[in-house]
């Protein structure tokens, strides 16, 4: 009687190499496929056509750190409108300007200065500056600076004219129209209204019949921060000027980048989150695979003999 006594294969056997080898590529072709790169954070407008992401706020304490007025002085007199605002702040901040409790004007802060032509009202102007981050959370407010202007051209007919927005920065993938609502108020009409939207391009003209609500609107070719400004010229010839912040959301190359401190167009920190394939993780993974591959039918082949040994050795006559 002979008897025959097969073992059983080490526990990791062949098909256990092979799993592993199907694990170690199913992880690879899950790195390379679509992981998302984030380039920086900006001012973007999402939804994006063709693009796939996650939207979310990221809590932060508001700006500590106000900004100062160092122009004008206090207690100056002017007879001319607009006059320059200038001072001291945080880069990358927006800095918005208020008189009278009104916002004249915004710029964003570059290399810790801004700079900003606002339009003032007749009589006194009390000007206060006030940072705010990419949140809209406010910092403190500035130095208070008082001012008067003398306006040779105020007459007992109406209030002057003056110009004003609900947004001191708005902003618009390139390509797609920026739809800016303007608050027109005094003066007498109609009113013809120019912007230069600081691109480059031609300002835009449009007439308005009456004062209210009014849009003005512009498509930005490249992304980019720009300095957008709006006048009005009523039909007694009075004007009145706003200065706002244009963004074209998107990577900002060196070309777009127009200005700086002086509250002209400036390409600080204005990126969007693109996609990309990275393909290094399968590089790496590839020599894995194959050996797992490789040591499993090695691994295979060596049971195979050891069994037909034992089998050998164990056969009894």
């Amino acid at each position: 009687m002979s008897n025959i006594h097969i073992t059983s294969a080490r526990p990791f056997s062949a098909r256990h190499w092979r799993l592993a080898a199907i694990i170690l590529f199913v992880i690879a072709w899950a790195l390379i496929v679509n992981v998302p790169v984030a380039k920086a954070i900006g001012s973007q407008k999402n939804p994006q056509s063709g693009a796939v992401g996650l939207e979310g706020t990221v809590p932060s304490p508001p700006p500590t750190q106000a900004a100062t007025i160092t122009v004008p002085g206090n207690g100056q007199t002017f007879k001319v409108t607009p006059t320059t605002v200038s001072g001291l702040c945080k880069t990358g901040l927006l800095v918005k300007v208020f008189s009278n409790n009104i916002f004249v004007g915004s710029a964003i802060c570059a290399n810790g200065s801004y700079s900003m032509q606002v339009d003032l009202f007749s009589g006194r102007n009390d000007l206060v500056a006030r940072v705010y981050d990419s949140l809209d959370q406010a910092g403190p407010d500035s130095n208070l600076v008082s001012i008067t202007y003398a306006d040779t051209q105020f007459t007992a007919f109406g209030v002057r004219v003056s110009l004003s927005s609900i947004f001191a920065q708005l902003g618009a993938d390139p390509g797609k129209v920026l739809d800016w609502p303007i608050i027109l108020s005094g003066g007498v009409g109609p009113y013809a209204l120019s912007v230069d939207w600081g691109d480059g391009t031609a300002a835009s003209l449009q007439s308005e019949s009456f004062p209210g609500n009014i849009s003005i609107k512009h498509t930005y070719k490249s992304a980019g921060i720009y300095r957008v400004i709006v006048k009005v010229t009523d039909a007694k010839g009075n004007v009145a000027f706003l200065q706002l912040v244009g963004v074209a959301n998107g990577k900002v190359s060196q070309s777009s980048i127009t200005g700086g401190a002086a509250g002209s167009s400036s390409g600080t920190g204005v990126t969007n989150g693109t996609s990309t394939i990275i393909w290094w993780p399968m590089l790496l993974l590839l020599p894995l695979i194959f050996s797992s591959f490789w040591l499993g039918r090695r691994h295979e082949l060596f049971a195979i003999r050891k069994q037909l040994e034992r089998s050998r050795g164990d056969v009894q006559y």
